[in-house]
């Protein structure tokens, strides 16, 4: 088996270099700690960028995984599927959704709520109210309608001309996106607390004033809480 080294170096031949990687290849986890392929020792304070809430190789999650391996591993949504709907029914029951959509990552997710604002205000608003504020600093994502949504000018270097219709704010300055919403303005797109912004908490009373303002204003309040 390679060390760190020789992964490092079998990486740079196959691996699409994206984005910078730590010269660490894990290969085992328990708990909080991870061994990489040297066999040192390191306590995981990524943790999967926030995936691994529960540790690496939890035994209740080991042995879930295995019984589902045992029984089926993957069919398609032409079906209906009960792990599925039992899943959804407890979200349902412990939060505010009516409704779930599944999705693969975060990206996906705010990428199906832009295209779910931009659908339900088209068909009952009309077709000139597309606009979604979001926040500077934000961070929804890589596919071409988050970083568009995405309020950090560097996402967006080398892959414009972005998506239209979305308007930038403060973060945490109400009357900013108050002044901003427009006859055009159909959602507000926000992290409750920004991640990749640097972990900023927005003032207290702050959400409940944009989701009073969305409800006077008819908007659609869009909440992406992958990181918090």
């Amino acid at each position: 088996m390679s060390g760190n080294t020789g992964w490092v170096d079998r990486a740079k031949r196959v691996i699409a270099a994206t984005y910078g990687r730590y010269p660490i290849a894990p290969v085992r986890g328990e708990g909080c700690r991870l061994w990489d392929a040297d066999g040192s020792e390191y306590l995981d304070f990524l943790a999967g960028v926030a995936v691994n809430n529960l540790g690496h190789c939890h035994p209740k999650v080991v042995e879930a995984i295995r019984e589902q391996a045992e029984q089926l591993i993957h069919c398609s949504n032409f079906y209906q599927i009960p792990n599925q709907i039992e899943l959804a029914e407890i979200l349902c029951q412990t939060a505010f959704a009516g409704k779930v959509f599944f999705c693969n990552s975060g990206a996906e997710a705010n990428e199906a709520a832009i295209k779910l604002a931009r659908k339900f205000s088209r068909e009952h608003k009309g077709e000139n109210r597309y606009e979604i504020i979001t926040a500077l600093g934000s961070f929804h994502g890589r596919t071409m309608a988050t970083i568009s949504a995405t309020g950090q000018e560097k996402v967006r270097i080398g892959f414009t001309p972005t998506l239209e219709g979305f308007r930038y704010v403060p973060f945490g300055d109400f009357e900013a996106l108050e002044k901003t919403v427009t006859s055009k303005t159909c959602a507000v797109m926000l992290e409750p607390i920004q991640g990749e912004g640097g972990v900023v908490v927005p003032p207290e009373g702050y959400l409940r004033k944009v989701r009073t303002l969305c409800d006077q204003r008819d908007l659609l309040l869009i909440l992406d809480e992958v990181q918090t």
